[in-house]
């Protein structure tokens, strides 16, 4: 204790700016500490589920009397809120308020699309817009804590969790995750209207073996440091107040009972202060790892390791008092655990105002935040094709027929993780079309199917019939929710059910067709594109899907998503991802397809290349790629210097025209190329990317400034670096098209 008093008068003497309140609070901390018994700090340790799990309300308030819990999730009834916390601030003998958590994933009530689709509007200003929304609803409840973002990158469509995920670019992921911890935490947590972040899953979770969820993993050291860790530095250096561990191990190592990642990356490497909490009991999951004898060794390699937080098995509150006392546990281990989680409840401002005000006017589903919903959703929608110019539909079509299980399926609209959705408040496509279009287009609706998996086709002949005497469809298929998130890994991506022979059969009409995919990852849809006429993939969207689609098939709207993961032909090409390593056989494009083999033919016929007899080495559509209703061109790149040193900034510039017909928004897009290394580096990297409006004909310059340090890599010897040698840009519209220059760092 006097340790953490000197440090705290070194830093008062040494920087006067570190904050007075920074260290008052830190002595809040110490005097808080020294009043408490070890097994009420232990209770801060502890997080329980208030949903009935651990016990009524009642029995929770006891608990919270006796100083034995330091959190609570799941209670979202503010009046029920106040009466625990009453409990902890009056009742108890530390007085140390509770903080209230909850898995505010993609919106609270007024829910945002999923993640994944959130990441294809390459928009973090908006994204953090919509974090701030879903706060301010949260905080309304009374949660201040929230388990969001998961910024686990995710190669693997297999894996039920990339619907949470912003995808498979580290890039892209450290962008999302920064706006994010803004929203949701603004300028002040101890603003009651500030939520607390939470970054998960520390670590590598999204690389589970063959995408099953919570399977081991094996990633090595410098491809962590290079894919996986990156978005979470960035997250906490936008001041993420608290970091979650994996389910997984990886090379053997659970991430709970992990020490190098949470004691020596976590703490001393990145010097984070904030708290450390297990998800849902990984703490004793550790015993069915083979990792952990029984439940008081994981919690001694849990704590030990540098957990904080154990949410939900208990070890802890049940343990750690033997463990101290047989010196198996340090009680400075303890204390500076507990340091952590007072310090949070410190910066959330609960020592001076723990209470939820429930007279103040409420702002859940306000106007404000209906639209930021309806915005979100607009910019995720990615137009994969639009053959003949069938999008946005013309004013010569007076008829359309929507049809399909996703068109009024307002639970799965919402997509995964929508604990507090409510799907009567959900604005489902086929309701919206018809009160915002109706009066100007004639509306027949006949789902054909009533839910994704739904196989009886009784009702396909009434569609068809339809179908016949209308002028364009538009058919929303995909996946449930149910069929997405946590636990719900496929080994299968085509569509379910029988909306694959419902779009054959439509197609057979010969009549304008337009699929919406409302889905919850990237599904192997390569044959229903090619019936189909304009493919719009619009992710699960949330509340205000219905209206933004809506806007979007008629003109009002105009397609700017561009997709955060590769999408993959077949699954025998998982894992996919545009910044793989080559081989040293890298495919031509030219080879032989499996229909082209001749008999008999010898074994060195088809040459000796990296690609699949039967689906070739190219996705279905790769990272960054995205349609708009207007063409943009792309001219006139240039770099400033074609040779620079190590803390130069390389310019880059270039021109772009909106050839078409359409006021539009484009996602310029800048990779780079490292041409050798002293190990393997990806083809090409994402580094950059700007978002640029243009009317028609318009034509404006858009510039990047790439500092030579972005280009620093874990070396052969296990140091970041930048190496010298010659480097390629690109800027394009996705990451396979683009106009190239070369440069060489020296």
């Amino acid at each position: 204790m006097k340790k953490h008093l000197y440090i705290l008068f070194l830093l008062s003497v040494l920087f006067p700016v570190y904050g007075r309140s920074q260290q008052i609070a830190e002595q809040k901390i110490e005097t808080v500490l020294s009043k408490m018994t070890i097994r009420e700090r232990i209770g801060q340790l502890n997080q329980l589920d208030g949903r009935g799990i651990h016990g009524t309300v009642e029995q929770l308030k006891e608990l919270v009397r006796k100083g034995e819990v330091g959190s609570l999730m799941n209670i979202t009834d503010p009046k029920v809120i106040n009466q625990l916390q009453e409990a902890a601030c009056k009742e108890s003998r530390t007085k140390v308020p509770l903080i209230f958590t909850r898995d505010v994933v993609h919106g609270f009530k007024t829910m945002l699309p999923i993640p994944l689709g959130q990441a294809a509007t390459f928009n973090p200003d908006l994204i953090k817009e919509g974090a701030r929304i879903a706060a301010i609803e949260a905080t309304e409840h009374g949660i201040r804590w929230s388990f969001a973002p998961m910024i686990d990158i995710s190669r693997d469509a297999r894996w039920g969790r990339i619907a949470e995920s912003f995808g498979e670019d580290s890039y892209l992921t450290g962008k999302m995750a920064v706006a994010v911890v803004k929203g949701f935490q603004g300028e002040d947590l101890s603003h009651p209207q500030s939520m607390a972040a939470c970054l998960k899953h520390f670590i590598g979770y999204g690389a589970a073996e063959g995408g099953r969820d919570y399977n081991s993993t094996y990633i090595p050291e410098r491809q962590l440091r290079e894919v996986y860790l990156p978005p979470f530095k960035q997250a906490i250096e936008a001041g993420s107040a608290s970091i979650m561990t994996s389910f997984n191990d990886n090379d053997g190592i659970p991430a709970t009972g992990n020490k190098n990642l949470l004691r020596d990356m976590l703490r001393k490497e990145w010097e984070f202060d904030g708290v450390t909490l297990s998800d849902w009991g990984s703490v004793t999951e550790m015993i069915k790892h083979g990792f952990a004898q029984d439940r008081k060794h994981a919690a001694e390699i849990a704590i030990n390791a540098g957990l904080d937080v154990e949410m939900s098995s208990k070890s802890f509150i049940q343990n750690l008092e033997k463990l101290i006392a047989e010196g198996k546990v340090p009680e400075s281990v303890l204390n500076d655990a507990v340091r952590n989680v007072l310090r949070l409840k410190y910066k959330l401002g609960l020592f001076e105002q723990p209470y939820t005000d429930i007279h103040k006017p409420t702002e859940t589903y306000s106007a404000k935040h209906l639209a930021v919903a309806k915005k979100v959703a607009e910019e995720s929608v990615v137009l994969l094709k639009n053959d003949n110019k069938t999008l946005p539909l013309s004013s010569n079509i007076k008829s359309i027929l929507i049809t399909g299980p996703l068109a009024d399926a307002s639970h799965d609209q919402l997509g995964t993780w929508t604990m507090d959705g409510e799907t009567d408040k959900t604005q489902t496509p086929a309701k919206a079309v018809a009160s915002m279009y109706g009066d100007k287009v004639k509306i027949h609706f006949m789902p054909g199917l009533t839910y994704s998996r739904d196989k009886n086709q009784s009702s396909f002949d009434e569609v068809l019939r339809i179908a016949h005497s209308v002028d364009a469809i538009v058919v929303f298929v995909g996946e449930e929710a149910i069929l997405t998130g946590e636990a719900h890994s496929l080994a299968g991506l085509n569509l379910q059910g029988a909306q694959s022979e419902l779009i054959k059969q439509l197609k057979a009409t010969r009549k304008p067709l337009v699929t919406v995919v409302m889905a919850g990852r990237p599904l192997t849809i390569g044959r229903e594109i090619e019936q189909s006429d304009a493919v719009l993939y619009a992710w699960h969207p949330g509340t205000m899907g219905g209206p933004a689609i809506a806007d979007m098939l008629f003109g009002k709207a105009i397609p700017v998503g561009k997709l955060p993961v590769t999408f993959p032909k077949g699954v025998g090409q998982i894992p996919i991802y545009y910044n793989h390593t080559n081989t040293g056989r890298p495919a031509k494009g030219n080879e032989k397809s499996i229909d082209e083999i001749p008999l008999n033919a010898k074994q060195s016929v088809l040459g000796h290349s990296s690609y699949y007899l039967d689906i070739g080495s190219k996705p279905l559509y790769p990272f960054g790629y995205g349609l708009s209703y207007t063409t943009f061109e792309y001219t006139d790149l240039k770099i400033d210097k074609t040779k620079l040193n190590k803390n130069d900034t390389l310019s880059v510039s270039l021109k772009i025209k909106n050839t078409g017909e359409y006021k539009g928004t484009e996602v310029v897009q800048l990779y780079i190329t490292d041409i050798v290394g002293s190990v393997t580096r990806p083809v090409k990297e994402l580094k950059g990317f700007e978002r640029l409006e243009l009317k028609a004909g318009e034509i404006n310059t858009i510039h990047f400034n790439l500092p030579v340090s972005d280009l620093a890599f874990w070396n052969i010897d296990m140091k970041k670096t930048v190496e010298p040698g010659k480097f390629k840009v690109m800027v394009g519209t996705n990451s396979e098209t683009g106009l190239e220059a070369n440069f060489e760092v020296e």
